[in-house]
């Protein structure tokens, strides 16, 4: 039974003392990512390296030695094994999940393997531990049997969806920093166009420009300069580039890019006309979002500011009443 007060039918106490432990928790992840600043650039100029490689050996490889690379990830080939000896790998999902790991800024396809192989590991998991927990050991023996189905089926779902949350939650985070800094860059790429510089040199320049302010364009911009360089068709690496950030405004720019390399178009002028509705769409987000400001503070002005206020105001006069009529 609970020993102390409880909440929808949890122990106050406990539930206390789990907040607690995760904000002890997340200020020391908050100290320790404050005292271990790193150059963001570093590993991002490794990974384009990396990708300069691949190109180049794609390019110049046998068809042996390009499978040999693909495949070079030990753990993934077991992960893979396993999958599809249950069945369990499908093109279209692999294709997909690879996707959407570009889009979160992770180069290494390998690692959809692993994240499909915890879509069912996951759940297998965690669910026998949960029916370990409640039902055989009895951890909580108040809890009744509706409570009990809840919290298992509650720890199958969230377990199962827990990979393509984390993964969606990377890809969001990604595509705001990119939304951020794509005006700057088409400034940029107006300003380097109109100097005479051709489009790989201008990306190549605007990645260099942009990599610290904004490390996550800079880094797609680098490697489409790099692929703009090296493969054989041009109009694959602006594909790529729309493929790898899941943004309308960046396929707007690729289908821009397209045409002036298929049509002979101004590509100053054309970047030029984006880059304005680009600002245009920022500016009405952050009237949108100031707009929503006074809905949002309503429920903490009720909460924790009207209540101090009464408080501070009506105080000294309950106070002094108070102090009145015990006298008399």
């Amino acid at each position: 039974m609970a020993t102390g007060p409880t909440l929808l039918g949890f122990d106050v106490i406990w539930i206390a003392t789990l907040l607690s432990a995760v904000a002890t928790f997340s200020v020391m992840m908050a100290i320790y990512a404050a005292t271990t600043v790193k150059d963001p650039m570093a590993r991002r100029v490794r990974a384009l390296n990396e990708r300069r490689e691949q190109l180049k050996a794609g390019i110049v490889a046998s068809t042996n030695k390009r499978k040999k690379l693909t495949n070079r990830n030990e753990a993934a080939d077991r992960v893979r094994t396993i999958l599809s000896k249950f069945k369990m790998l499908q093109d279209d999902q692999l294709k997909k999940t690879q996707n959407r790991l570009m889009q979160a800024g992770i180069r290494n396809k390998d690692l959809a393997f692993f994240i499909i192989f915890a879509r069912f590991v996951l759940p297998v998991v965690l669910g026998i531990g949960a029916i370990v927990m409640i039902y055989w050991v009895d951890f909580w023996p108040e809890w009744g049997g509706f409570r009990r189905y809840m919290t298992v089926a509650g720890v199958l779902v969230g377990s199962y969806k827990s990979p393509d949350v984390w993964l969606k939650n990377k890809v969001t985070k990604r595509s705001h920093a990119i939304r951020k800094g794509l005006p700057d860059a088409l400034d940029l790429l107006v300003i380097c166009a109109e100097a005479g510089l051709t489009v790989d040199a201008a990306f190549g320049r605007v990645s260099r420009e942009l990599g610290k302010a904004y490390p996550e364009l800079g880094d797609e911009f680098g490697l489409t300069a790099i692929e703009l360089g090296f493969l054989n068709e041009r109009r694959q690496a602006f594909e790529n580039l729309a493929t790898r950030v899941d943004l309308e405004a960046v396929r707007g720019v690729v289908t821009t890019m397209i045409q002036t390399e298929k049509y002979g178009t101004p590509l100053a002028s054309a970047l030029r006309v984006l880059s304005a509705e680009f600002r245009n769409e920022r500016m009405m987000r952050a009237e949108e979002k100031a707009a929503r400001l006074p809905a949002i503070m309503t429920v903490p002005l009720i909460l924790f500011i009207l209540p101090t206020l009464f408080v501070v105001i009506l105080g000294p006069a309950a106070c002094s009443i108070s102090d009145n009529l015990l006298n008399r």
